[in-house]
């Protein structure tokens, strides 16, 4: 009964990781990373067809390889996530929205310069296959 579970909770797990790849409020490499372990937990061809796929090799194999996020990335996802959330405090004029959006933007800023290791470029030696699916 266990493998049925933890097979919809890693599709569930990757719908919003996926998601996070255009909302920069949604974290997309520890979901993803989540969907790639129950995956491998319940369906070994669910698996091996998330480890071939775009969102794997450009969120999570380098974030496996080096252990962190490199600079220029870092600025681009700081950089997206604050444009997206003062978009939404200038459409959303509440003071609540105001301080739900600074908290968030606290956070992604201490996540980003504190608690994920800034690494060096990702390796471009990855090709990406055209096999995607």
């Amino acid at each position: 009964m266990l493998n049925p579970v933890l097979f919809v909770c890693a599709w569930i797990a990757l719908g919003i990781g996926a998601l996070g790849v255009f909302v920069p409020v949604l974290p997309t490499t520890p979901l993803v990373l989540l969907a790639t372990f129950l995956f491998a937990k319940s369906s070994p061809r669910c698996h091996a067809w998330l480890c071939k796929t775009r969102i794997y090799r450009s969120y999570v194999l380098p974030f496996q390889q080096q252990g962190g996020i490199p600079f220029k990335r870092k600025l681009h996802i700081l950089g997206v996530s604050f444009v997206v959330m003062g978009v939404s405090a200038v459409l959303v004029q509440k003071p609540i929205v105001w301080v739900i959006l600074g908290a968030v933007a606290l956070f992604l800023l201490w996540l980003m310069c504190v608690r994920i290791p800034t690494v060096g470029e990702a390796p471009s030696a990855q090709p990406m296959a055209a096999e995607e699916e």
